[in-house]
């Protein structure tokens, strides 16, 4: 037999009965029943329980073992009686009668418990982060994220994508983040830049003839943590192809994603095909520019039924209303709620009104509406009875961030949210640059690799901020998954595009300079697109944080608890790296 086990703990089955058998795995549970051990054993392939009866050797062993103990047991395995069959564990028919034990790996105190969900803190789960994943949950979702990215391998190669890798050590890009910087040893005062995304190289590699790429790449960026973003390193699904437009791109994304959620879905619905939203659209009926289609109500600009209004909250400014039907036996508890919910957003309160009989409006600001203020409301909006509408005005960008999120919130609450569904869509025609209210400097808004819709001419005869650029979102459920574009291979639009965002020649060269060569040896007009793996997988999981998907994230201040990273070097490293230290004064 084997030296550690002729099983695994997941394995066995009726079938087995009355089979000698070894087993090797961690003491999961432990109860004893009047003398009597039942002990769970589990290990990477799931649970069995094992019988150990009083006065036996293994009795006396597994009686003074700590829970998560790695042991070996030898046993028979029995039936268990009709009454104690456990239908929802595989193994839940049989029970292993324990004849031999030997201790493999003892194990100190746990400092929380494995086999069930007590409310640890985050920070001690990522201290411990060997035993957080012993937890069948995290270990569920580790295993589905290897599951995806096998699928995701095996997808894009039936597509026609070659896998191919890219450098770690590079130079710096603007990306849009900071980025990692790595001294150099060699050359004294220079660094290499830890790669935000393999932009230039997969676009280099697109210069070079290879067609269609695609990488799990590991990005790097030294931003702050969300709920959806890990701080320090993400994997991304990186793709790009030549000689493509931009629905050329969309079609194999398309069909990835179609596929990938539906297998490992869960049963939820892929809507398909992926709706096509403009950038500005999505804005003002959604809020966003990353929509939760989820929520089955939209946004309507009523600014002109408000322009030059005698109510004063309204007149000059940006005004939104979000009717949402079916509201008539909602109670008066429904509205004061969601304006709760809009001031926790940032807004100052939430009107609104209700319509009813006649089209009547009644609420707090139904006496501040003219009847011509009345009809146009419920021409702009299709109002009927039982509708209730609610108002945010103010700067556009500032209502926008609000009434997005009272959109979904009101759609949850008055019946109007799809649950169990995967909702994407693609949203496109992002601005190509944008102006930054602080400076008021001409900037680039997304990515600065893409081409601008018009090319050169619309770059030397339009209003920045008028142009638009052949970029794009793929968003699931109010989640975006990844930003691409159909990129600039044209050394004359990048000059002129980098100009206008006030790089200089001489400073695109400097920065760009292996780019700008490639292109001016034949560059294939090419795009292509990152979807987040993490965020993929932490979809698929339905997880709110994205950490409960990552095997060994960092914590939200960019920590690595378990290993101590970062981590200050001595002196003599220092010296070697060319390097001294300037910290900050403690105030």
């Amino acid at each position: 037999m084997h030296r550690y086990r002729s099983h695994n703990c997941g394995e066995l089955r009726a079938a087995d009965v009355d089979t000698d058998v070894r087993l090797s795995g961690w003491l999961h549970n432990r109860r004893d029943l009047g003398g009597i051990l039942f002990i769970d054993l589990r290990d990477h392939y799931g649970l069995v329980q094992l019988v150990a009866r009083p006065g036996t050797p293994a009795n006396a062993a597994l009686g003074s073992l700590t829970k998560e103990t790695v042991v070996r047991i030898d046993g028979k395995v029995s039936a268990r009686g009709a009454d104690n069959v456990n239908p929802d564990l595989p193994t839940g028919e049989i029970e292993i009668e324990v004849t031999d034990v030997e201790v493999l790996g003892a194990a100190d105190q746990i400092p929380f418990t494995i086999n069930a969900d007590d409310g640890v803190n985050e920070e001690k789960r990522l201290e411990y982060r060997f035993l957080d994943l012993r937890r069948e949950r995290m270990h569920r979702n580790i295993m589905l994220r290897t599951a995806v990215i096998s699928a995701i391998r095996h997808k894009m190669v039936a597509l026609g994508f070659n896998e191919m890798a890219t450098p770690i050590l590079s130079a710096t890009s603007p990306e849009g983040a900071r980025d990692f910087l790595v001294p150099s040893r060699l050359h004294a005062g220079k660094f290499y830049a830890l790669p935000q995304a393999p932009q230039q190289f997969k676009q280099l590699l697109m210069i070079a003839g290879f067609d269609r790429y695609f990488q799990i790449a590991p990005c790097f960026r030294d931003e702050d943590a969300r709920a959806d973003r890990s701080p320090g390193e993400f994997y991304q699904l990186d793709i790009e192809m030549s000689f493509v437009e931009q629905e050329d791109v969309f079609r194999p994304v398309e069909k990835l994603m179609t596929e990938l959620f539906t297998e490992f879905g869960n049963g939820r619905k892929v809507t398909s095909p992926f709706p096509h939203i403009p950038f500005r659209e999505a804005m003002v009926k959604y809020g966003s520019d990353k929509p939760d289609l989820r929520a089955e109500l939209e946004l309507v600009d009523v600014s002109d039924v408000f322009a030059g209004s005698g109510f004063k909250a309204f007149a000059d400014k940006h005004v939104r209303a979000l009717a949402v039907p079916d509201t008539a036996d909602q109670p008066r508890k429904f509205f004061d709620q969601l304006g709760d919910f809009a001031v926790q957003q940032g807004a100052k309160g939430l009107a609104w009104v209700r319509v009813g009989e006649e089209n009547a409006l009644t609420g707090p600001i139904a006496k501040f509406l003219t009847e011509d203020d009345v009809k146009a409301l419920v021409a702009a909006l299709d109002l009927k009875p039982g509708h209730a509408v609610f108002f945010g005005a103010g700067e556009f960008d500032e209502v926008s961030k609000i009434m997005g999120a009272v959109r979904v919130e009101a759609a949850k609450r008055a019946g109007h949210f799809v649950e169990d569904e995967f909702r994407f869509c693609w949203i496109v025609d992002f601005p190509m640059f944008e102006k930054d209210e602080d400076t008021g400097k001409i900037e680039f808004s997304h990515n600065p690799f893409s081409m601008p819709q018009g090319g050169l001419e619309a770059l030397e005869t339009k209003d920045p901020l008028d142009i638009l650029a052949w970029q794009y979102d793929i968003v699931c459920n109010g989640t975006e998954l990844s930003s691409g574009a159909i990129r600039n291979h044209e050394p004359e639009v990048m000059y002129k595009a980098f100009a206008i965002a006030g790089y200089d020649k001489e400073t695109v060269e400097a920065e760009f300079g292996g780019m700008l060569r490639a292109f001016k040896f034949g560059a294939p007009p090419h795009g292509g697109i990152a979807p987040g793996v993490d965020r993929i997988v932490m979809l698929l999981a339905d997880e709110p944080n994205i950490r409960e998907t990552i095997a060994f994230p960092l914590n939200g201040n960019a920590q690595d608890l378990l290993m101590g990273a970062p981590s200050e070097v001595d002196e003599s490293r220092l010296k070697e790296l060319h390097l001294s230290l300037r910290k900050p004064q403690v105030k």
